[in-house]
């Protein structure tokens, strides 16, 4: 005779009863928040600003109601040091960029460290904010949704990339760091060490790439509508608080502001 497992946890219900409605939950609340930034990536002003901020306190909602616990999430030290390499390559590989760009007269860095802080002091906390979003509301719940954790980390990728559509350098290079990023958060499970490789690679781009290549770092909607004449005017007075509004809630979406 062949027993079915009726294990029940504390609470009197079914273990597999339990999973299965994790694994629901899981999946609407991917679906949810995902469809909510793809939403804001491609609606224009004043809807965009207003999905974004839906996206947001729904991510924060999400994250409050199951709370996968700080380590899990990766809020820790261990692993800092061990981890800290990837830092060190990514400080090699702007290093580089930024050697390429001045011989290529494509350099547009802020003429001192005080400039260089006001204006990407911001993209710094844009930075985490993004990588938290990849690693511990997609990724963690995809690890749960999928046997594989090559797959899950592949599937958190390209959803990561596809958010960054149409630009074509920052699809192809989210690419390649959001698949990193994903394989050095399981081995290390420390979230500190990709959200500071993200900082600096981003900045890189920022300050390497001219503004009308790959369209001040836009995506989406954003992308399409790139006028140089008039972004060049509206830096001017656009003021870091606008840009901080603008760009919060789609933590995924966007990138430092270049003013020249």
């Amino acid at each position: 005779m062949t027993f079915i497992s009726t294990s029940k946890s504390e609470s009197g219900v079914p273990e597999r009863l339990l999973t299965a409605n994790r694994r629901g939950r899981d999946i609407w609340e991917f679906a949810v928040a995902y469809g909510l930034i793809m939403l804001a990536l491609w609606t224009p002003r004043p809807w965009q600003t207003y999905l974004s901020l839906t996206a947001l306190v729904w991510v924060l909602l999400v994250m409050w109601r199951s709370f996968d616990g700080w380590r899990a999430m990766g809020f820790r030290v261990v692993g800092l040091w061990r981890s800290s390499w990837v830092v060190a390559v990514a400080l090699a590989l702007a290093a580089a960029a930024v050697g390429l760009a001045a011989h290529l007269q494509t350099l547009h860095a802020p003429a001192s460290p005080e400039l260089f802080l006001e204006r990407y002091w911001s993209y710094t906390i844009w930075s985490f904010l993004q990588e938290f979003l990849l690693l511990n509301f997609f990724l963690l719940r995809l690890l749960r949704l999928v046997a594989n954790r090559y797959l899950a980390a592949l599937t958190a990728t390209v959803l990561f990339a596809l958010a960054h559509l149409p630009s074509p350098i920052l699809t192809v290079l989210t690419l390649i760091w959001g698949y990193a990023a994903c394989l050095i958060f399981q081995r290390y499970r420390n979230i500190y060490i990709p959200a500071i490789s993200h900082a600096i690679l981003g900045i890189c781009i920022a300050i390497t790439i001219p503004g009308p290549v790959d369209h001040n770092m836009r995506v989406g909607l954003g992308y399409l509508t790139y006028r140089e004449h008039s972004h060049h005017h509206a830096n001017r007075q656009r003021s870091q608080i606008d840009h901080t509004v603008s760009t919060v809630a789609c933590v995924i979406a966007d990138a430092p502001t270049r003013r020249s």
